[in-house]
């Protein structure tokens, strides 16, 4: 097991990539922290997943709101222990951007951007001042990379995030914590399940590999960032796309 042992936290745990990262997680051995507005409805079958004495723990916490980012890290790392953080939680709120009101814009850049700071300030403090360990993954995108129409607001916010995870990673390298991103492509989730067949089967078209990514491959790709087999990796922007961005 890849994971065994360690202790996980995952932003944005209760459904679709999240609720994938935290199984994934436990499958490899690992105790899994996640926090989101409410308990996941696989809470069950996160349980069943845990190995060894292990667990799926959620915590209730909006990770905009600085308050609630301590108390969270701070309750977590009770026992002096924490080894990974994913900071997964993310929304949208498409739209071009000559119709964008502002607070469509600014909420996108709370959550994306600003909420990752947020956790990742409290864990990196706890990780290279007290532990002189950690990895810390963030949730890009390749948009944050290519850009897209009507994702002004997605796209700048993910853009940031690459940025603050390679000068994240320039902070706290010395002090053996590595931080990376995971840029994820087109990914088959419950909103891209709305689509029709003949819109997927046109993504799928623009894709290298001929197909839509889905859950486990960024499970994936956070496991083995979260694992030993990354111990020389920091400041990196994994790509799981499908080849989309070459």
């Amino acid at each position: 097991m890849l994971l065994e042992g360690k202790k996980i936290l995952v932003t944005g745990g209760s459904r679709g990539i999240g609720k994938e990262i935290v199984m994934k997680c436990l499958q490899e051995g690992a105790s899994v922290h996640y926090c989101d507005f409410e308990v996941s409805p696989f809470q069950a079958e996160m349980d069943a997943a845990a190995i060894d004495g292990a667990e799926a723990v959620f915590h209730n916490a909006n990770i905009t709101d600085e308050e609630q980012v301590k108390g969270l890290i701070k309750d977590i790392t009770a026992d002096g222990k924490l080894d990974v953080v994913v900071n997964n939680a993310g929304i949208t709120r498409d739209g071009m951007v000559f119709r964008m009101p502002l607070d469509q814009w600014e909420s996108v850049l709370k959550v994306n951007l600003t909420g990752a700071f947020l956790v990742a300030r409290e864990a990196s403090s706890f990780m290279a001042l007290r532990q002189k360990s950690g990895s810390i993954i963030n949730m890009a995108s390749i948009v944050g990379q290519t850009g897209n129409a009507g994702q002004t607001n997605y796209s700048a916010s993910k853009a940031g995030l690459i940025g603050f995870t390679k000068s994240l990673a320039k902070e706290t390298a010395k002090r053996n914590v590595r931080v990376n991103a995971v840029a994820p492509g087109f990914i088959a989730t419950a909103m891209t399940d709305k689509l029709s067949e003949e819109v997927r089967a046109e993504y799928a078209a623009s894709i290298p590999l001929g197909r839509l990514g889905d859950a486990q491959d960024i499970a994936n790709a956070v496991v083995y960032l979260a694992s030993d087999l990354s111990s020389y990796v920091t400041g990196q922007v994994l790509r799981v796309d499908g080849g989309m961005v070459m």
